[in-house]
C-alpha cells in the first residue's frame, strides 16, 4: 500500500521518500487479498487555502495512500478546481488521484467534457455521484439534455470511457431522499450493476450501521467492496453542520464529553481522535477492504488515527 519508506511519528507525520510512482484503479486498491486507503480532500478557494492543503498533504502522504480524491463543488462550482487539484496532487506526489463528478448543472455533452479533460489531466479515477439539488431545492431535477441517476452516469463512463475507475456512495443509514431502506438499498445495486468498482460510504458513526448495511447489500447480490467512509470528529459545531445535511447520527456520550470544551479546541481534537481510533480498529479487525477518510484538507486526526490502529499490510 505504502508509497514511501520511512517513519511516522504521532501526533504528525514526517514525510517519507518517494519510492516510484503509481497508478493505481479503485478496483486495484480494493482488491482481494490487499488493504486499500484513499483520502478524500476539497478544492480550496484562496491561495493561502491552497498552500495549507498541500503542507497537511505532505504529512498525508507518509501514510501511503493509494488513491487521492477531489470533491466537486455544489452545482459544478468547482469543477475547473476540482481537475486541476487533483492533476496537482498526482504530479506532486505521485500518488493515484479520483475526480468527484455529479449531474448537477452537467448536460451529458458537458459531463463528457469533464471526463475526456479528467483522462487528458492523468486523472484515472472517477467518484461518480448524482449530486445534491441546488441550494433551496428539495428534489433534484436534471438539466434538460442532462442525466437524473447516478447509475446513468455510471454506464455513460463504462460505456464511452471504460478506462476509468468508478467508485460511488453507499449509504449505511439510508440516503435522506429515500423512502425506504431496501429501496435505497436496489438503488445501490442499479449503480453496482452498472459497472462500478466500489462503494464508498457516507460517513458514519455507529459501526452496526455499517455492518448491517454490508450484509444486507451481500444478500442482494451487491459483491463488490464497500469501503467505510470515515470523518473524525475534531470540531463539534463542525461535524453537527455536516451531519445535519447528510443525516448521519452522532454519538450522544461524545457529544456530551466534546460540549465541555471550545470547538476545534485541542481537546476536541483528542477526543475525537480516541473515538475514531476504536471505531476504526473494530472496522479492521471485522474485516474491511479498506479505510476512506474525509480529511477536510487536514492531517493531525488522521495522522494520529491511523498511527495507533493495527492495519493488515499487503503487496501493491
Amino acid at each position: 500500500m505504502a508509497l514511501f519508506q520511512g517513519t511516522i511519528n504521532a501526533p504528525f507525520c514526517t514525510v517519507w521518500v518517494w519510492e516510484t510512482e503509481k497508478r493505481m484503479k479503485f478496483a486495484q486498491a480494493y482488491a482481494a487479498g490487499r488493504f486499500g486507503l484513499s483520502m478524500e480532500l476539497f478544492p480550496p478557494k484562496t491561495p493561502q487555502g491552497e498552500r495549507s492543503l498541500f503542507e497537511h498533504l505532505e504529512r498525508l502522504m507518509a501514510l501511503g495512500p493509494d488513491i487521492v480524491t477531489c470533491t466537486y463543488g455544489a452545482g459544478g462550482s468547482t469543477r475547473d478546481k476540482t481537475l486541476q487539484v487533483a492533476q496537482e496532487v498526482h504530479r506532486r506526489f505521485g500518488v493515484s488521484v479520483a475526480a468527484h463528478l455529479t449531474l448537477v448543472g452537467s448536460t451529458v455533452d458537458q459531463l463528457r467534457g469533464f471526463l475526456q479533460e479528467a483522462w487528458q489531466r492523468g486523472i484515472e479515477n472517477i467518484v461518480a455521484l448524482r449530486g445534491d439539488p441546488p441550494r433551496g431545492e428539495k428534489n433534484f431535477r436534471p438539466v434538460p439534455g442532462g442525466l437524473q441517476y447516478a447509475n446513468e452516469l455510471v454506464e455513460l463512463i463504462r460505456r464511452e470511457f471504460p478506462q476509468f475507475g468508478v467508485a460511488v456512495a453507499g449509504y449505511p443509514e439510508t440516503h435522506q431522499e429515500a423512502p425506504s431502506p431496501e429501496v435505497d438499498l436496489q438503488n445501490l445495486l442499479r449503480k453496482v450493476r452498472a459497472g462500478a468498482d466500489v462503494v464508498i460510504t457516507q460517513l458514519f458513526y455507529h459501526n452496526q450501521d455499517f455492518f448491517n448495511f454490508c450484509r444486507r447489500a451481500q444478500k442482494i447480490g451487491i459483491s463488490v467492496p464497500i469501503v467505510p467512509g470515515i470523518l473524525p470528529i475534531t470540531n463539534l459545531a463542525q461535524v453537527k453542520k455536516i451531519t445535519s445535511l447528510c443525516g448521519a447520527k452522532l454519538p450522544q456520550e461524545l457529544m456530551e464529553r466534546m460540549s465541555h470544551y471550545e470547538d476545534g479546541s485541542p481537546e476536541q481534537l483528542a477526543l475525537g481522535v480516541e473515538f475514531a481510533t476504536r471505531q476504526v480498529q473494530e472496522l479492521v479487525d471485522w474485516g474491511v477492504p479498506g479505510l476512506h477518510f474525509y480529511v477536510l484538507n487536514r492531517s493531525e486526526a488522521t495522522c494520529r488515527i491511523l498511527t495507533q490502529v493495527r492495519l493488515p499490510r499487503s503487496g501493491s
